[in-house]
């Protein structure tokens, strides 16, 4: 992939321009479960000379003798996963996830033991709670760059 993907965290403090991205994948291993507090990471692998920090830095926490994991340090996002071989970033990081299926599972024998049927249950719709969600005002940084953020009238 050359086109230039941006991303960043929930907050808008860290923001990130990558390019020459690799491999999409989900890791099951207990870390990542624990680093996205999820039932996996979604990661795609990333040229460091291709990746951009264009506002902050993240934050680094050394999860084994292995491994670095960024994340940014105001809001909690997870958003890096680096080892010796290079940098990995979390897909949901991005401004535009989609276009990252995921194309192999890593540990995948240490997958939580109901994940092969998680999207057989059923889906719940109530009304009631759509008109609820669209009433809510979201303060999470938009998918797309901004020259200043947070905005300088958000009260904060």
């Amino acid at each position: 992939m050359s086109e230039i993907f941006s991303g960043g965290c929930q907050c808008g403090a860290v923001r990130f321009q990558a390019a020459k991205l690799g491999r999409p994948s989900i890791c099951h291993c207990r870390m990542c479960q624990k680093q996205f507090g999820s039932f996996f990471g979604a990661l795609v692998t990333a040229d460091q000379a291709h990746l951009t920090w264009t506002r902050g830095q993240p934050k680094l926490y050394r999860s084994s003798a292995k491994v670095k994991r960024g994340f940014c340090e105001k809001c909690g996002t997870p958003l890096t996963y680096q080892h010796a071989e290079g940098v990995e970033l979390a897909i949901g990081a991005f401004d535009n996830p989609a276009a990252f299926e995921p194309e192999i599972q890593v540990n995948h024998h240490k997958r939580l033991p109901w994940i092969d049927t998680l999207f057989e249950k059923p889906i719940y719709e109530n009304a009631d709670q759509e008109a609820v969600w669209a009433g809510i005002e979201s303060f999470q940084h938009p998918d797309f760059d901004t020259p200043v953020w947070p905005p300088e009238d958000d009260g904060q």
